[in-house]
């Protein structure tokens, strides 16, 4: 027990500390919400690593490789990854010179105010509100595996120490503490998967004793289901907002592309690790063990404090860097979004700050707000992926590569994949929901914007070689007066 209190009370105290040295350094809302685009190569790599290696690997893949084996990796980790690299490869430059803060302030500037609500509210309530939540859940479940606290009283002190953080230092701390517990993440998953193959006796023992369905890429149903659920996640990875602000946060278009590609490269190695974990461990636990209590399991039971302990702290700083970086993004749109472009464009800067801690409490609410009362996070989580995706991927490649496209061609494209994918459920059918919504998307983005004329409040670009009027932001000003040296 005091191996893990003092992990947890060193952990916690260079948080905070950390966030409190940025509490008293970052005075714009550039640099709480975006890191004042100036985040160097360590920085960005660092941040991508420990976004991306959240609770989903210590819990969620460890538990998918007990059930599924290896081609697990194949329909998520892998086609997650590989889709997000092909967003910094292709897209990092035109986002970056843009000077954007969202995934809405780009729908914003091609369209108008009113277009990017829409994609303001997939984001920060569709998507970060119950991510956060399974965060909250997962730092309580480790709270109580540890020490025994009482879920709802965990999911408290959960909520206070992720706030507290988060309302702090904002993007900048993030980012600068992320850097730094990406190394506690690699260290823990390692030792972890180290212990397990102790345990499964030896790699020549855990391939001897598995049946082939658990070892090979498609696994006992087929190519056709690891295709159909590798198409339900990736394309979401195009619009993941985690990913844009690391994007934009990088202080030029080079750091952007080097540093996340190297981060999801190193992230992608790093994966197959809680899948194998998941998938050596049938070897010694108990066969009617839930899935995700594989983890708590082999780390709690089997481990020596002393080590373990390295293990949770792991656990902790993922499930940390998850939350306040899900909170931020919900806090960017609310604040950018909806009170800068659409309430108050004139507010003062120090109307921002004010607004972008508030909104930080805002979207911190309503995530404990589900932690206690939805029984089936994961479930409300797995339907934000599959709403935002095929809301949202189609109307943003079309800004990016379509002058054509039209304002009424993307509000109808959005409002109909919407309902499309929403409704789809119910009808008798086996085809996921994604296929459908994912037609109708681009069916009717294409055909409105051909039926139908600019808006006068357009600006008609295509943003992949042309730049929109945000990418003028600063420039006006000497070279580095918002580039602050406290990053």
């Amino acid at each position: 027990m005091s191996w893990y209190l003092g992990y947890m009370i060193g952990y916690f105290a260079f948080m905070f500390a950390v966030g409190f040295y940025y509490f008293t350094k970052v005075k714009t809302s550039d640099s709480y919400l975006i890191a004042g685009w100036n985040m160097g190569f360590l920085n960005i790599v660092g941040t991508i690593i420990s976004t991306n290696c959240g609770a989903a690997v210590f819990i969620g893949w460890i538990g998918m490789g007990f059930t599924v084996g290896m081609s697990g990796f194949f329909k998520f980790a892998l086609p997650a990854y590989l889709t997000s690299m092909l967003l910094i490869a292709f897209f990092s430059k035109p986002l970056r010179r843009q000077k954007l803060y969202t995934i809405a302030d780009l729908f914003g500037e091609r369209f108008g105010a009113k277009t990017g609500i829409i994609p303001s509210i997939f984001s920060a309530f569709i998507y970060s509100v119950p991510t956060t939540a399974l965060q909250i859940v997962g730092m309580s479940t480790v709270f109580n595996m540890v020490f025994g606290i009482e879920p709802k009283i965990g999911i408290a002190l959960s909520f206070a120490l992720i706030l507290g953080f988060t309302i702090l230092g904002g993007l900048v701390a993030t980012i600068v503490t992320d850097a730094i517990q990406s190394v506690i993440l690699l260290i823990g998953i390692i030792l972890l998967a180290f212990a397990a193959l102790r345990f499964g006796g030896g790699l020549s023992n855990v391939i001897a004793n598995t049946p082939v369905e658990y070892l090979t890429p498609t696994g006992a149903e087929g190519l056709g289901n690891v295709l159909l659920f590798a198409l339900s996640v990736a394309p979401f990875y195009l619009i993941w907002q985690s990913t844009w602000q690391r994007i934009f946060a990088s202080r030029t278009e080079k750091v952007a592309i080097r540093a996340g590609l190297t981060g999801f490269v190193i992230a992608l190695f790093i994966s197959v690790l809680p899948y194998s974990i998941g998938l050596i461990a049938r070897q010694f636990v108990p066969s009617d063990i839930q899935p995700d209590l594989i983890f708590s399991y082999v780390t709690v039971e089997l481990l020596s404090p002393a080590i373990g302990g390295i293990v949770i702290t792991g656990l902790l700083s993922a499930l940390m860097t998850g939350a306040d970086s899900f909170i931020l993004q919900g806090s960017s749109n609310i604040t950018q979004d909806l009170y800068h472009r659409l309430l108050k464009p004139e507010a003062s800067e120090k109307e921002m700050m004010f607004v972008s801690r508030l909104s930080v409490v805002i979207i911190a609410l309503l995530s404990v707000i589900i932690a206690y009362f939805m029984t089936d996070i994961i479930s409300m989580y797995q339907w934000a992926l599959r709403l935002s995706a095929t809301t949202l991927v189609f109307p943003f490649l079309a800004i990016m590569l379509w002058k054509k496209t039209t304002n009424k061609g993307v509000i109808s494209s959005m409002l109909a994949a919407f309902m499309t994918t929403l409704i789809w459920p119910l009808f008798p059918m086996d085809t996921d929901q994604v296929i459908p919504g994912f037609i109708v998307s681009i069916v009717t983005l294409i055909v409105v914007s051909l039926l139908t004329n600019h808006s006068p409040g357009e600006t008609v670009k295509a943003v992949f070689w042309e730049d929109l009027p945000s990418a003028r932001r600063g420039m006006d000003e000497p070279d580095d007066s918002k580039k602050s040296q406290i990053y």
